[in-house]
């Protein structure tokens, strides 16, 4: 159980650091909530450790040793710490999936730059979906098509805030935009870092990478459907909400360097209320084929990872089963032939 002291100070952090989250959270049933507000406290801690500090790296492999220290059941006597570890415990969470969350901070330590939208997911993969991932676990919903479609969700989150930051990144130094759609456009990367202007060019870039998040978020709505009904109205508030942040960037006209988009109170209230009428519009309405859509292969590692057992077993028998018919499709054109030439040879002309 989580002291109420520490979730207290989760809940603060949570406040001031991630206004759409903490919204978005208070639609999520009572424990969840709780669980979720420590989870995401612990996140916030880890990112902001990463990027307010000189000595990137060295930041990471701190955190390695405070997650070291919560899997080991003794946490640094912090408050986002020891209410992590009381989360680890309680729900059983997959050392794999914080363990993917430094990786991308590590990756940001080391300043990598995304070559094609495969790298991106890939980035993505790791500081966002797998914050989802972990928010299934805290559901009790290790089905792997839920945790798929929850993976496209937080890729779909982290390209928005990327769609979002690009002004503000860029005067850090810091640039998500995949090179290859930089050069096609003729933009050159290190240019851009160097004096980041709006251009003509450069929202192209921009509205490509939102149209590639709302692919996403149409996507992962199918795997709603698969989780606690009380626990519908928060991920739904979640995905209306980041959408609502690229619906800003769009009218900005896709200027994210000279504006940083946002949602006021009222749009915020209005996506809640949008979110709580599509959530209970989820317990009449058919489920869509697009659940059973395969995971990204940026993230399968992330669904492998947190499904359970018998979601696992099923999913490798299912890829097996398709691989064996592939073979099989493959044979029937050549096993006619073979059955032809033996029909000649047994009516001959």
């Amino acid at each position: 159980m989580i002291d109420p002291q520490d979730l207290k100070h989760c809940v603060d952090a949570i406040r001031t650091g991630s206004r759409s989250f903490h919204a978005a959270s208070k639609l999520l049933p009572g424990t969840t909530r709780d669980a979720a507000l420590a989870l995401y406290a612990f996140c916030r801690l880890a990112d902001d450790a990463v990027d307010l500090q000189r000595a990137k790296s060295d930041a990471v492999r701190d955190l390695q040793d405070r997650l070291d220290r919560a899997y080991a059941g003794r946490p640094r006597n912090a408050p986002a710490d020891r209410a992590f570890a009381a989360v680890i415990e309680d729900y059983a969470m997959p050392r794999a999936l914080p363990a993917a969350l430094l990786e991308g901070l590590q990756w940001d330590a080391e300043e990598r730059r995304c070559q094609s939208l495969s790298d991106l997911r890939a980035y993505s993969a790791r500081v966002a979906s797998a914050v989802g991932a972990m928010m299934c676990v805290l559901m009790r919903v290790r089905d792997a098509d839920a945790l798929a479609r929850a993976c496209d969700l937080g890729v779909a989150m982290q390209l928005t805030n990327i769609a979002r930051d690009v002004g503000e990144d860029a005067r850090e130094g810091r640039l998500y935009l995949p090179s290859d759609w930089l050069e096609a456009e003729g933009i050159d990367p290190d240019a851009f870092l160097r004096d980041p202007a709006m251009s003509p060019a450069l929202a192209r870039v921009v509205r490509k990478l939102l149209r590639e998040a709302d692919a996403l978020y149409v996507r992962s709505e199918s795997g709603i459907a698969l989780l606690p009904l009380a626990c519908r109205p928060g991920i739904y508030a979640a995905r209306h909400i980041y959408a609502g942040i690229g619906g800003a960037v769009r009218r900005n006209g896709y200027d994210s360097v000279a504006h940083r988009a946002r949602t006021g109170g009222a749009e915020k209230l209005g996506l809640i209320f949008l979110a709580t009428v599509r959530a209970a519009a989820t317990s009449v309405m058919p489920r869509s084929a697009r659940v059973h859509a395969q995971a990204l292969p940026e993230t399968a590692f992330l669904v492998e990872a947190a499904a359970a057992p018998r979601a696992r077993a099923q999913g490798r028998a299912e890829s097996l089963l398709a691989t064996l018919e592939g073979l099989k499709s493959r044979d029937r054109p050549r096993d006619a032939a073979l059955n032809g030439g033996w029909r000649k040879l047994d009516h001959p002309a």
